[in-house]
């Protein structure tokens, strides 16, 4: 099985992803799919008068201040819209595809953090009543079973808390715990860029491949969100999973083309 996780920030290609997920189970290649929904998020919430709010944790790493509110407007935007939107695309071109959150039949599960220590103007503080959490399990029998029916499982946050709350989980670092625990060779992540850049506004300075023992290196060159992709990454390979690609969404044939080597290739086949 391979799994792919594509995001949701301005200018993903649903339509072509779910083409090219088309075309790889015609082939016989069973596919899970993780995605995202953020732009959908920032829309939704800024329209009902609860405008996101990003913060940066005290290691580094920028996330979305997930209150009890913002949760709402999460689960109405990934698990509504953009989820059933790709159920939605993947029927119409023939696949038989199954949109579930995490929290379904505990799907994703593991510990809520109750409280989240951010840097503000220099300072740390301490947020309250956060709604996020970490994957520690994945129910991989409720995958099969679905797969083995012949079903495609279209797979968003959020998560389901071990004391039972929905919680928002990072979507890279969820589908990095779904690849390990199916125990797969491959994993893609696809996003509005090429791949890892080492100028962030510059498509031209790709890094296309990097070797396993060499991935700590290049955490400098991430900005934003691509800090938490290369995180994602570093915990699938550490879990065993071969080799992982951030590819383009943007474009036609987007996973086909990460599996060509089209993006940045981190693992141990790129050493050298």
């Amino acid at each position: 099985m391979l799994v792919v996780k594509v995001g949701g920030g301005r200018g993903i290609g649903y339509d072509m992803v779910c083409v090219d997920l088309a075309a790889l189970h015609a082939m016989g290649r069973p596919c899970l799919l993780v995605h995202g929904g953020s732009h959908e998020t920032n829309m939704l919430a800024t329209a009902l008068g609860h405008p996101p709010r990003f913060v940066t944790s005290a290691s580094g790493y920028e996330s979305r201040y997930t209150d009890r509110a913002t949760l709402e407007i999460f689960q109405m935007a990934y698990c509504g819209k953009v989820n059933k939107g790709i159920v939605e695309r993947l029927q119409s071109l023939g696949v038989p595809a199954v949109g579930l959150a995490g929290l379904d039949g505990r799907l994703l599960s593991g510990p809520r953090k109750a409280t989240l220590t951010i840097v503000e103007q220099g300072k740390k503080k301490v947020l309250r009543d956060d709604h996020t959490g970490k994957i520690t399990s994945v129910n991989t029998e409720l995958i099969r079973i679905l797969y083995d029916a012949g079903y495609m499982l279209a797979v968003c946050p959020p998560a389901i808390s071990d004391d039972h709350i929905a919680v928002n989980v990072d979507g890279d670092r969820a589908a990095a715990r779904i690849a390990e625990a199916l125990g797969v060779d491959e994993l893609i992540i696809l996003s509005n860029v090429p791949g890892l850049l080492r100028n962030p506004v510059d498509e031209s300075t790709l890094v296309d491949k990097i070797a396993t023992e060499n991935l700590d290196d290049y955490f400098d060159y991430a900005k934003g969100r691509m800090k938490k992709k290369l995180m994602a990454v570093k915990e699938a390979l550490a879990g065993g999973v071969k080799r992982v690609i951030l590819g383009d969404a943007r474009v036609a044939q987007p996973i086909q083309r990460a599996l060509a080597g089209r993006g940045t290739v981190i693992g141990a086949a790129t050493d050298h």
